[in-house]
């Protein structure tokens, strides 16, 4: 199989399950923006510490991978729509744990935080900015079209972790956070 197919030349790509629609549409901006997310946690793993970090931001692709299958294949009538795993409540209950694991190693916060530090928690910042965006873009194509209500709410609590994520890179390297002074 080539790499390329010259379908997408006149500025439409094929969705998962069958149907076309043009690059600039709604979904293909969700989808792109949480591919890139899955990027840029992709090149956070090769920056942080090793260890569970790394594990659990691995884990964490697989789980955006799925939601881009899900942002790929729109429920339309008349089309089967292909089975894909679902990120579920179960899902953010387990991020909602992480942040909790994670902040309890943290000192309380107290201002508000750069990002910046060691590396890690730099690439762990560009995440969390990207994970933002790739809220935003599926906020909005859930005003135009149905999209799972869980996605949503896995992106929000992923920036909470990317960013606790990136406290406790720098906390654990006795860097400390970067904090914001007002000038």
């Amino acid at each position: 199989m080539k790499i390329y197919t010259r379908t997408g030349d006149e500025g439409e790509t094929g969705l998962f399950g069958g149907g076309r629609v043009r690059k600039s549409h709604a979904r293909i901006e969700a989808l792109g923006a949480v591919d890139e997310l899955n990027a840029a946690i992709g090149w956070a793993v090769t920056q942080v510490a090793v260890g569970t970090t790394r594990q659990g931001l691995e884990s964490l692709q697989h789980e955006l991978f799925s939601i881009g299958a899900e942002l790929a294949s729109p429920a339309e009538a008349g089309r089967a729509r292909p089975s894909t795993p679902a990120v579920g409540e179960e899902h953010i209950a387990a991020l909602e744990d992480l942040i909790d694991l994670c902040d309890a190693e943290l000192p309380e916060l107290r201002a508000f935080v750069l990002p910046g530090g060691t590396p890690g928690a730099a690439g762990l910042h560009l995440a969390r900015t990207i994970c933002r965006r790739a809220e935003r873009a599926v906020v909005r194509l859930g005003e135009a079209e149905d999209v799972m209500g869980t996605v949503v709410a896995y992106l929000n609590r992923l920036s909470d972790l990317l960013f606790t994520l990136a406290r406790l890179e720098n906390q654990r390297a006795g860097t400390g956070d970067v904090e914001w002074r007002k000038q």
